[in-house]
């Protein structure tokens, strides 16, 4: 079957045709480098883009394909990159990456939106972004962030807290970024263009989340039960205890029954609504000390981002913690949230009401995440082979190692943190 490759598209935001793919790029060149920037105000009409230095696909990434650009202008000046990051949403050689662009044209409109000198947190310097919704065409071109160099610390991995020096620290600074940005839009400071480009459609919102259907539950959760009774050096002892295992198994149905009222509960609050970053994982920011001392984050890949429930942004972020984590820190992480999303222009959020919104998306979100085995297994045929979840085989399999550590994470919670007394009638979040 042939292949349908498109070259160029139209962007919605600034009418220009943009290309979709790197020798697309290459074949625009300069030309269409100066045209795209001096439309976003990169560049004034006095300085161009005069030669491409340097462009190499990058292989990183989940979705479309991406590029290191590296160019020249007429005239270098201040806050003025040259080395840059081209992100795309299409993939035309890989059909099922390229499915993913769905979550461009949120990217696009915040990298648009970043570009605001006032916006809250750090991101990249977005040159250029544009998105052809018919088609989920889109090209974002940022500065690129510098890991490794400077004061800038390199780049980390999801899921190995393990080899990440000061986790907590890192942590506190990502919440930090978080707060900052979903309290400065309920501050109004970001202005109107939040409601446009990420509209609050609360219908859509819950409806768009996929159904728990009893049967298929029963089945994947029984299944994830017996892989951690099989596998137990894989888990913490607490975890592959057989008791609990029965205890969680069994309250699968009971949140089926009560999923409406849960989804409806996490989006009735308002002032826990705002525009968030769904997937601020370390492996999604940079981290640098400022002078005196003060570890700082900006965060990178933007996709899904909108308006959403806080809980979803924070289990987003701290959901590859590491289990030891959670157990004595997550109160801590929370008051930090709370605080920092006040002082951003947010309202005093209750930090019992911001932990049962949490625990609570908890929930949902480990009864979603029991198809986790057949991933493992896909990438590691024998987990008896790995000494532990540490073993270099999950370093080197990124897939097994995400799902296996996230499934860790969401099951300590459950158990540290007894998510089951959430399904009891007189739960207080139903009063």
């Amino acid at each position: 079957m042939t292949k349908t490759i498109i070259d160029w598209a139209r962007g919605d935001l600034f009418g220009l045709d943009f290309p979709t793919h790197p020798e697309a790029l290459k074949a625009g060149g300069p030309e269409f480098l100066t045209r795209a920037f001096r439309a976003t105000g990169t560049l004034g009409e006095g300085n161009s883009v005069t030669r491409v230095t340097g462009l190499d696909e990058w292989m990183l990434g989940g979705t479309g394909v991406k590029a290191l650009l590296s160019v020249a202008y007429e005239h270098d000046a201040p806050g003025l990159p040259r080395d840059l990051f081209v992100k795309f949403s299409r993939n035309f050689h890989d059909k099922v990456r390229d499915s993913g662009r769905h979550h461009m044209p949120p990217e696009v409109r915040l990298a648009v939106l970043s570009r605001d000198p006032h916006f809250p947190v750090a991101v990249p310097k977005c040159l250029y972004a544009d998105i052809e919704q018919d088609t989920l065409t889109g090209i974002i071109v940022t500065e690129r962030v510098p890991y490794g160099q400077g004061d800038v610390e390199p780049h980390y991995l999801k899921c190995m807290d393990q080899i990440l020096p000061e986790p907590l620290t890192h942590y506190r600074a990502l919440v930090s970024s978080l707060a900052q940005l979903s309290g400065a839009h309920k501050s109004g400071r970001l202005g109107d263009i939040v409601e446009r480009y990420f509209p609050l459609d609360l219908d859509r919102l819950i409806a768009r989340r996929p159904r728990l259907e009893a049967p298929l539950l029963i089945k994947r959760i029984n299944r994830l039960a017996e892989f951690v009774l099989q596998h137990p050096h894989l888990v913490p002892a607490h975890i592959a205890d057989r008791a609990f295992l029965e205890g969680f198994c069994a309250a699968a149905p009971l949140v089926v029954e009560q999923q409406d009222d849960i989804w409806r509960f996490l989006h009735a609050r308002p002032d826990m609504l705002a525009l968030c970053h769904m997937n601020a994982k370390v492996d999604n920011a940079w981290f640098w000390h400022e002078p005196d001392g003060a570890l700082r984050s900006g965060l990178i890949d933007w996709g899904s981002a909108g308006q959403m429930s806080v809980a979803s942004s924070i289990w987003g972020c701290i959901g590859a913690a590491e289990p030891e984590t959670h157990d004595g820190h997550l109160d801590e992480l929370l008051d930090l949230f709370a605080a920092e999303y006040a002082r951003a222009g947010g309202l005093l959020l209750d930090r019992a009401e911001l932990a049962q919104h949490v625990e609570l998306h908890v929930m949902m979100s480990a009864l979603h995440m029991t198809t986790a085995p057949p991933a493992i297994l896909r990438e590691v045929p024998d987990p008896s082979a790995a000494v532990d979840r540490h073993d270099p085989i999950f370093t080197a399999n990124e897939t097994a190692r995400v799902q296996l550590k996230i499934t860790i994470s969401l099951l300590n919670m459950w158990r540290r943190r007894d998510l089951g007394r959430l399904l009891q009638q007189d739960a207080p979040w139903r009063t």
